[in-house]
């Protein structure tokens, strides 16, 4: 049971992490204390984030606790999508979850853009739907499927809403929360032919499909716009459990002229007072194999760092 103090003491602390100067000690009540509590003891509210827009959050769930307690989701892809997209840009976010990123993307391309945000959990698109109307965002196109190779059903499975990112087509034999199939189409079949000649960004986050996702995608990766760039989250381990590999995904996206760049990513609580203090990170040429989760970023640029 959570105590009136201590109830106290977590909006407080809360307040210092998010809006206090300096960092003295953020980090450290971030990690040891603020996480697991607001994990433990669910709070649900209507927050606004650092970039401006607000969100209806539950608090056991990671991402909407990191928004809760941070005002941010993932600080360094944040940035990074903030200098490159601009008004009358099309934003295509596959695995777009609750929206985070969907509705930063609105706000970026403005009433002439429009943010294509994909969600194959029928729940997720509900709460997709309701931040979208929350910020009167009216350029997002919310399509409730999933994303793959060719036309097929994929069953999904969530271990726990303590970490709804975490849904995923990557077999798992332990507890399930939830489980539900949806038919899948590739890519190129969700967007229309003028979201497809538009695209500036096309951000993948599919937890462990994103083989299958590339490669549905690779038939028309020549006709994109030459500034196109597309952020993949790369996890290896779970793509191995699909039969993919992360060498068939750099190789398709290298034969079609891409060269890969990596951007720092840090789920940690206590990394996240550092990036929001910090400088951004900037994309970094990647070269070798990719054995760990990774964030990277395939743009036609052919630099040492993205700008």
């Amino acid at each position: 049971m959570s105590s009136p103090v201590a109830e106290v003491l977590v909006t407080l602390g809360r307040r210092y992490v998010r809006d206090a100067p300096g960092s003295l000690g953020k980090s450290l009540l971030a990690a040891a204390y603020l996480n697991a509590r607001l994990r433990e003891h669910p709070r649900r509210r209507v927050v606004e984030t650092r970039f401006g827009a607000r969100f209806a959050v539950d608090t056991q769930d990671l991402i909407q606790r990191y928004v809760y307690l941070f005002g941010a989701w993932e600080p360094h892809m944040t940035s990074w999508l903030q200098r490159r997209l601009r008004p009358g840009d099309t934003f295509v976010d596959v695995g777009a979850n609750v929206g985070i990123f969907s509705v930063l993307g609105a706000r970026l391309v403005g009433d002439q853009g429009r943010v294509v945000a994909i969600e194959a959990s029928p729940v997720f698109h509900q709460r997709l739907l309701q931040q979208a109307r929350l910020n009167g965002c009216r350029n997002i196109r919310a399509v409730n499927a999933a994303v793959a190779d060719s036309h097929k059903t994929l069953s999904f499975t969530l271990a726990s809403s303590r970490n709804m990112g975490a849904n995923s087509i990557v077999p798992y034999q332990g507890p399930a929360e939830s489980t539900f199939d949806i038919d899948a189409l590739p890519l190129p079949e969700l967007l229309d032919p003028e979201e497809i000649a538009n695209a500036r960004i096309i951000k993948i986050d599919v937890e462990g499909a994103e083989g299958g996702v590339v490669r549905g995608l690779a038939p028309i990766l020549d006709t994109l716009r030459p500034d196109a760039e597309i952020t993949v989250e790369v996890t290896p381990d779970r793509m191995a459990q699909l039969g993919d590999s992360a060498d068939e995904l750099l190789k398709t996206m290298a034969d079609a002229g891409f060269h890969v760049y990596r951007l720092a990513n840090d789920y940690a609580p206590e990394s996240y007072p550092i990036a929001l203090r910090g400088e951004p990170s900037v994309p970094v040429r990647w070269r070798g194999r990719v054995v760990g989760e990774s964030d990277l970023i395939f743009s036609r640029v052919d630099a040492e760092t993205l700008p």
